[in-house]
């Protein structure tokens, strides 16, 4: 009796990627289960392959995008000759995580330095571990994360060094990505299969044989039309309005993008990524800093040429500068010149405007920045009952800095830039399958959307709509005030005329002396609330994380020991368990 791995035959309707991840992953399951060959012919066809080597791959993933580069890592791992297995870190505990051999982590961090959510169970039960339980373990952990926030790639650093702690054996060094995630992943993701491979005694194909491309944007979805965040779609704009009322202190917009044409297909509960161009006063303000006209040539990244001017118009933020930036400039400066010391700059400008007196090339300029990202919005309409089109709900951000006015790069190119049937916006989709409409349209939904917040609970009230779902629907919604800031009033006006919005919660925080919040409307009908949580409710939070989603959640705890009349830890252990059966998700940022 001999073992033998089956393998795809190259006539299969497979592409060569499909066919190798394919192989890969029989390869994985034939290393651990044995098949018996029963006819001599094929055994002796096949020979007996070396033992693959057993891989676990753990995500912390918030809005999808570790969730999507821990399948392509997976799949790049089967191709190099050993058994991934993807988990959600929801999915494993300590004891597992203690058996395990080898494990490749990819997490995120959100808001200001804030874990996953799906990771808390496990970071938790790491911070309570004593000893050396992980001493068999061996590990690299790659970070996504964004320099614009201080506690950039927090939570991979935290994990990083809570397993070494407790005894594992780093293979890899972390690597800590940015929005530009591209080329490091894929660095750290052959390093770290290169190291696995080499210490694990198992056949493993050689690195320079499969090296992988650099990743294509992993948490957009790739249709059949290839538009995707490498190359996204130029939709034109159909619609743009104001939701505001005059005299609010907000601009918040509803903009529509028509898809009619591009394939692609998105659920309630994704994003929308949209690539933004900067505000052409700001870029000539640093054009005049520079001493240039905009009409000297530049060499991007991808080795195109173009004029200065349109480099940083649509491929260069300047936003919050480099670190390679700011350190330029400083040793560049006379030392008779500008002794001014340079704290915390917040933009590029603000770097050019210290070091006035130093002249750098346009070449040497761009060099040192970074590529302009796009902006990701949580899309406010229903496949189903939008067809064709995808909606966005959009807050302008317009605020003054040490007196000097600054604006949000893609919110007030939408709001300021855009001309309705005809500018065209470069868009992809953003998966987020952990935030979806329940599955079973009878099950009741709880939404916590103030502000922009509202914008997936419209398209989900759409969606079940569209589906003809007969589950429950109570929305809380807040913001200033309710004469110009009552985000789709109408819309939702009509929603609960039809049925379709059971119940709608309101706070407008400044129509009364005591600010009122929507965690506070929470509160008020804390036993209906639990009563819709025992029904078997699905409860959801989008918008801000840094101060209301916490706040959203303090008082969830509350709600469940007051009406559910349990002690504070109770009261955590069914908030985890309404996490763990995924009936508590959160879209915040």
């Amino acid at each position: 009796m001999q073992n033998f791995v089956p393998v795809l035959p190259e006539s299969a309707p497979f592409t060569a990627e499909q066919r190798a991840y394919l192989n890969g992953f029989l390869a994985g399951l034939c290393s651990r289960v044995q098949v018996a060959g029963s006819a001599p012919a094929l055994a002796a066809a096949a020979p007996a392959p070396q033992a693959l080597t057993p891989l676990t791959i753990l995500f912390g993933s918030q809005t999808g995008t570790a969730e999507n580069l821990a399948k392509k890592l997976s799949k790049e791992a089967g191709k190099r000759g050993f058994a991934p297995t993807v988990l959600d870190m929801s999915q494993i505990d300590l004891g597992r995580l203690a058996a395990e051999k080898n494990v490749l982590v990819i997490t995120s961090t959100y808001g200001d330095g804030e874990p996953p959510d799906n990771t808390k169970a496990l970071w938790t039960a790491l911070g309570n571990a004593e000893g050396s339980p992980l001493v068999s373990l061996r590990f690299s952990v790659c970070g996504l994360g964004d320099t614009n926030y201080v506690q950039f790639c927090k939570c991979a650093k935290d994990f990083d060094a809570r397993l070494e702690k407790l005894g594992a054996k780093r293979l890899a060094e972390r690597v800590d990505c940015d929005l530009d995630y591209d080329e490091k992943f894929t660095r750290w993701m052959d390093g770290a299969l290169g190291a696995l491979g080499q210490n694990s005694g198992g056949a493993t194909a050689s690195p320079a044989a499969t090296t992988a491309t650099p990743a294509s944007a992993p948490a957009e979805k790739k249709e059949e039309s290839g538009y995707s965040r490498k190359n996204p779609f130029s939709a034109v704009v159909r619609a743009s309005r104001v939701l505001n009322a005059e005299g609010s202190a907000k601009e918040v917009r509803h903009v529509e993008f028509d898809l009619e044409t591009s394939g692609l297909v998105y659920e309630a509960g994704d994003a929308l990524g949209v690539f933004p161009q900067n505000c052409p006063e700001l870029v000539g303000e640093v054009l005049a800093l520079l001493g240039c006209d905009g009409e000297e040539a530049v060499t991007l990244s991808d080795g195109i040429t173009t004029s200065l001017r349109h480099a940083l118009t649509a491929h260069y933020d300047l936003g919050k500068p480099t670190a390679e930036l700011v350190s330029e400039y400083a040793l560049r400066r006379p030392a008779a010149g500008n002794t001014a010391t340079l704290v915390a700059p917040h933009h590029v400008v603000d770097v050019l405007h210290a070091y006035a007196e130093v002249k750098l090339t346009p070449a040497e300029f761009v060099a040192k920045l970074k590529k302009i990202q796009p902006r990701l919005y949580s899309i406010s309409s229903s496949p189903i009952a939008h067809k064709g089109h995808v909606h966005l709900t959009v807050g302008a951000v317009r605020y003054d800095l040490n007196g000097k006015a600054r604006k949000g790069v893609c919110s007030t190119y939408l709001a300021d830039r855009v001309t309705v049937g005809e500018t065209r916006v470069g868009v992809f989709v953003h998966s987020n399958k952990a935030f979806r409409p329940p599955t079973n349209n009878d099950l009741p939904m709880i939404m916590v959307g103030p502000g922009t917040g509202i914008a997936p609970f419209r398209g989900f009230l759409h969606e079940r709509k569209a589906r003809g779902a007969k589950g429950k629907n109570w929305l809380f919604f807040g913001d200033q005030r309710a004469s110009t800031d009552f985000l789709y009033r109408e819309e939702l006006s009509q929603l609960q005329a039809e049925g379709v919005l059971s119940r709608l919660d309101t706070a407008f925080s400044r129509d009364q002396a005591e600010k009122v919040y929507v965690q506070n409307r929470m509160l008020e009908n804390a036993a209906e609330l639990f009563a819709w949580l025992e029904a078997g409710a699905h409860f959801y939070v989008c918008g801000d994380a840094s101060r209301m989603a916490k706040d959203v959640d303090a008082a969830l705890h509350k709600v469940i020991e007051a009406a559910g009349k349990k002690t504070p830890e109770q009261a955590a252990a069914y908030v985890e368990q309404l996490k763990t059966t995924k009936r508590y998700a959160r879209d915040v940022y």
